[in-house]
Formats: C-alpha cells, sequence, structure tokens
C-alpha cells in the first residue's frame, strides 16, 4: 500500500458518505444538530480536492496528515476536530516510509482511535465513534497477528464498527450534544458511529481492489 491507496480511501470516503449525507443528518436530527451529514460531506469533498494536488513525492503518512488537517478546518461541529485529529495521529505513525503493510495500518488505526479518545474524553459506551472504531481497530489487530489475509481482516472490522454501530441504540449520550437529552437519547442510532462504519467500509473497498 502507498499513497495511493490513501487517496483512493479517502475519494471512498467522500462518495460514500455523500450518498448518505440525507440518512447522517437524520441520524443527526434525531439527538443533534441535524448537520453531520453536510458537516462530512463538506470535509471530504475538500479532503478529496487537497490530495489531488498533492506532489508526487508526497508519502502516505504525509497524506493522511493533509487530510486531517483538511478536516479540521472545513468541518464544523466535534466530527472534524475528532477524525482531523484522527487521520493526523495515523498520519504520524505511518511516518516517514513510501509504502505500508497490514502491521503499519494496524498502528496508524491505533494511533487515530488514540487521537480521537484523547480529544473526545468518550470511553466504550459512550455513544460515539469510539463504540464503532474501537471495535473495529481490536478486530484488526487480532485477524492481522493470526495472518488473516489484509482484505478478510479489513472486512472483519468493518463487520466489527457495524455492529459497535447498531450497538450505540441502546445507550444513553454521555458525551455531545446528546448527552443533553439524557434517557431521550436512548433508541437512536448515533450519527459519529454511522460514519466511523462507513469510513471503515470506504478501506474495505479500497484494500479489496487492491487485492
Amino acid at each position: 500500500m502507498n499513497t495511493e491507496t490513501v487517496t483512493r480511501w479517502m475519494h471512498a470516503c467522500a462518495e460514500s458518505i455523500s450518498e448518505q449525507r440525507d440518512y447522517l443528518t437524520q441520524l443527526d436530527a434525531a439527538i443533534g444538530d441535524a448537520d453531520h451529514g453536510a458537516n462530512m460531506t463538506r470535509g471530504f469533498t475538500a479532503v478529496e480536492a487537497k490530495l489531488d494536488g498533492l506532489d508526487d513525492g508526497t508519502t502516505p503518512g504525509r497524506a493522511l496528515i493533509q487530510a486531517g488537517s483538511t478536516l479540521v478546518s472545513t468541518v464544523g461541529g466535534a466530527s472534524g476536530p475528532l477524525w482531523g485529529s484522527g487521520m493526523r495521529r495515523a498520519g504520524r505513525a505511518l511516518g516517514d516510509a513510501e509504502t505500508f503493510e497490514a502491521p503499519d495500518l494496524v498502528s496508524a488505526l491505533d494511533a487515530a482511535l488514540t487521537g480521537i479518545v484523547e480529544l473526545g474524553a468518550a470511553e466504550p459506551g459512550d455513544k460515539t465513534i469510539v463504540d464503532a472504531l474501537g471495535p473495529a481497530v481490536a478486530t484488526l489487530r487480532e485477524r492481522v497477528d493470526a495472518g488473516t489475509p489484509l482484505p478478510e481482516a479489513v472486512a472483519e472490522a468493518r463487520a466489527a464498527a457495524e455492529e459497535g454501530m447498531r450497538a450505540t441504540i441502546p445507550m444513553q449520550a454521555r458525551k455531545g450534544r446528546a448527552s443533553y437529552l439524557g434517557e431521550r437519547s436512548v433508541g437512536h442510532q448515533d450519527p459519529g458511529a454511522t460514519s466511523t462504519a462507513l469510513i471503515l467500509a470506504a478501506l474495505e473497498r479500497t484494500v479489496a481492489e487492491e487485492s
């Protein structure tokens, strides 16, 4: 995997989130500001433009850092800073290498999770991005360590993210605007966990295309 892999992943994210913009907004309207779909679509559209303008010598780590910085500067609400911080942490984890392998991808996503947890101060069960990304990273690490081929390992990580996403429905939000609703937040799927599952699904498609 290389910089082209990262670029194609970000394009896949932009396409998927744009397609699900209204759905994400619908989820956010129930427990938030009703702007998650619009915010994430604007952010990843800007990421596409940024990455298309990078120099040929840009490393995959630098590409992820640029993607994260773009999300921070273009996405309102909490999701931009959170995923922006996560992408930048992932990029720094990849370092200056021109290519990366499956264990490096695990380290990058683990670094992204750490960055999101630190910035958002969220724990599993708080009804946030962490409830989808945490299980995905744990599953990917377990499968890669066991020698599972990367396309299958990422597919299982995506499935874990979706399971974590659905698990937010009965949770009571303890972070962000949804937490203001208290018990009324129960019964709604978290929009941040949902867009996180879309980002993992985009990674799954990207890795599958390269295999």
